[in-house]
């Protein structure tokens, strides 16, 4: 199948769907791919290296989706950008499926076939292409060093002949992927670590990276965890015990990292302004859930907010800014999938029950055919 590439759009969005290595594996596998000049320009990928691989380089959109059986994105299509694609077209990107809006009308309008990488389900088989996982990952080491960067002292306990520097305190809320790469950065960096979550499995995690687990653990914290792994929303009881326990902790640390979100929900509020202005000056807070509402009602997008000295971070695309490692793994998790929408004969082929395939299908030939979506 004819395989395109475009470049992204979206403001302050640096990374590609494919890298000159996916390229090489996706010709091997008889395909042929286009890419669309500058595509991975941001990502330190020129278009020479994609031609040197055996990709087609077009000057423009329009030219390279010309006969385009599948476009691989890293964001959603605008509904601008899906009014200008072929009728028909199948797209995979990061669709962000709980906060598309009218965009499932846009794509329907053209009968666009969208998958989302993001209902990747949990699941053994479908480890190697759980994208939301790599690029969590590497979002997590991103705001660590974000952190370290803003605060300004040194991480690790320093003996000199001038004295001792202390290391710097570090508490990570929400210790999913993104969170235990933060606590492991954050150790490697000589900081003392840690953590809560309101998932009974993070406690033993946590530990296994060297950071001291906080949370309050009673009925309902034992059974605060989905079958897919993801946390659940918790009582407001609950959240009020839990603000108590963290609230004395938060005004002792010196780097404060947020990490929690609820899948179709708005992010939950773990830090708030009375806890900020508890902490002492010079003290910072990385907000990784902004773009869904933040954990910290002060945070704003891609912006650092000084509150009577402590500095309030909102990140809303950290894996952005490691554009060259997190084009690579998203480009390796679009590998592993595109095998269960290709046919015997390479042809793309989406009339299939897998149920991977199943999960990620958001619009189909003009209906919008998800389940997730649907309720």
């Amino acid at each position: 199948m004819k395989l395109t590439i475009l470049k992204e759009t979206s403001p302050g969005e640096t990374r590609v769907a494919a890298t000159p290595e996916s390229v090489k594996k996706l010709i091997g596998l008889g395909h042929s791919v286009t890419i669309e000049s500058g595509a991975g320009t941001a990502a330190g990928f020129p278009d020479k290296a994609f031609s040197e691989e055996g990709a087609t380089i077009a000057k423009t959109a329009a030219t390279a989706l010309k006969g385009a059986d599948l476009l691989l994105k890293v964001r959603a299509p605008s509904a601008e950008e899906a009014g200008k694609y072929p009728e028909g077209l199948t797209v995979i990107a990061l669709m962000n499926p709980f906060n598309m809006g009218d965009l499932t009308d846009a794509y329907n309008a053209k009968k666009l076939n969208t998958l989302a990488m993001e209902f990747t389900p949990r699941i053994t088989r479908a480890q190697s292409m759980d994208a939301l996982s790599s690029q969590s990952n590497l979002a997590g080491y991103r705001a660590m060093i974000e952190g370290a960067q803003i605060y300004g002292r040194a991480m690790p306990m320093m003996m000199t002949a001038a004295g001792t520097v202390a290391p710097a305190k570090v508490f990570v809320m929400g210790a999913g992927v993104a969170g235990l790469q933060a606590i492991a950065t954050a150790r490697r960096l000589g900081g003392v670590v840690t953590a809560t979550d309101v998932r009974p499995a993070a406690k033993e995690q946590v530990a296994s990276l060297g950071a001291k687990f906080i949370a309050v653990e009673n009925e309902e914290f034992k059974e605060a965890e989905t079958a897919g792994g993801y946390a659940k929303e918790m009582s407001d009881d609950y959240k009020k015990q839990q603000a108590e326990l963290t609230a004395n902790h938060i005004a002792k640390q010196d780097i404060v990292i947020t990490t929690a979100l609820i899948p179709g929900r708005p992010a939950p509020e773990l830090v708030s302004e009375a806890m900020v202005k508890s902490m002492k000056p010079g003290s910072v807070i990385v907000d990784m859930a902004v773009a869904s509402g933040g954990n910290c009602p002060l945070s704003k997008p891609d912006e650092v907010v000084d509150v009577d000295g402590v500095k309030v971070a909102g990140f809303s695309n950290l894996p952005a800014r490691l554009p060259a490692d997190s084009s690579s793994l998203y480009a390796k998790n679009l590998l592993a999938f595109l095998p269960l929408i290709t046919a015997e004969d390479g042809a793309l082929n989406l009339d299939t029950d897998d149920e991977i395939v199943t999960a990620m299908l958001l619009t189909r030939g003009g209906e919008t055919v998800n389940e997730r979506l649907k309720s």
